[in-house]
């Protein structure tokens, strides 16, 4: 079986807005596609078995300094090989050869693999569902799961339909945040209270706009990408 999610590119205008009012008239413009990719991100929990689910972590372990869509059709290419949940993680790397730093994220496959598994089938929904606290089971996450931070514990909360008022800031959000006044200014680390504070300003930067803050962190992606991913 195929584990992993059937997504697509959808691509949007580009846009160059420079003042809130612009990036308002920028979200109303493509919100129905948002609204589209939301439902499927809350589909993912509904509907998604536990190898479903664990692509998903999979593929937010890859993620962080690769490209998202190169990342997806790694998972996608290990899914029809049968190695997500088989191989060991010296095969999983040469798999993945478009993912920076292959050989460590592969570890974390394996690693994340032995946490999740009971008698050799993997069970993740039960855990996640355990948790009453999104940002308790987000924190859990991070502790946990190696590989993991604050913006990829997010990203996969979000994916999975479970993080729709968590932040996931990398590079292009935190400039956006800044350009349009949300922060003063992009911490040199990105600590754990950093990352929160920030967190919090992107909160009330979208309580400002009007805009909700899942389809914030999207519609600043595809103001710099021209097209809304995971």
């Amino acid at each position: 079986m195929n584990p992993v999610i059937k997504i697509d590119f959808i691509q949007t205008p580009t846009n160059d807005s420079k003042t809130i009012s612009g990036l308002k008239k920028y979200w109303e413009s493509i919100e129905h596609l948002l609204i589209k990719r939301e439902k499927h991100f809350d589909d993912v929990w509904k509907k998604a078995n536990d190898e479903e689910i664990f692509a998903e972590l999979v593929f937010c372990l890859f993620t962080p300094q690769s490209k998202a869509v190169l990342c997806w059709a790694a998972v996608n290419e290990l899914a029809k090989k049968d190695m997500i949940f088989n191989a060991a993680a010296q095969d999983i790397s040469s798999i993945i050869s478009k993912v920076r730093f292959r050989r460590n994220k592969a570890g974390f496959v394996i690693k994340a693999r032995e946490l999740f598994s009971d008698k050799g089938k993997i069970k993740i929904k039960n855990k996640l569902k355990s948790f009453d606290d999104i940002y308790q089971l987000r924190n859990w996450l991070i502790k946990n799961v190696k590989g993991i931070g604050y913006k990829e514990a997010g990203h996969f909360l979000r994916n999975i339909g479970l993080g729709k008022d968590l932040a996931i800031l990398d590079r292009h959000i935190l400039k956006n945040l800044l350009f349009f006044g949300a922060i003063k200014e992009i911490p040199k680390n990105l600590t754990h209270r950093e990352y929160e504070r920030i967190e919090k300003e992107m909160r009330n930067f979208s309580k400002k706009t009007g805009i909700p803050m899942a389809h914030l962190d999207m519609i600043l992606w595809c103001k710099e990408s021209g097209g809304i991913f995971k």
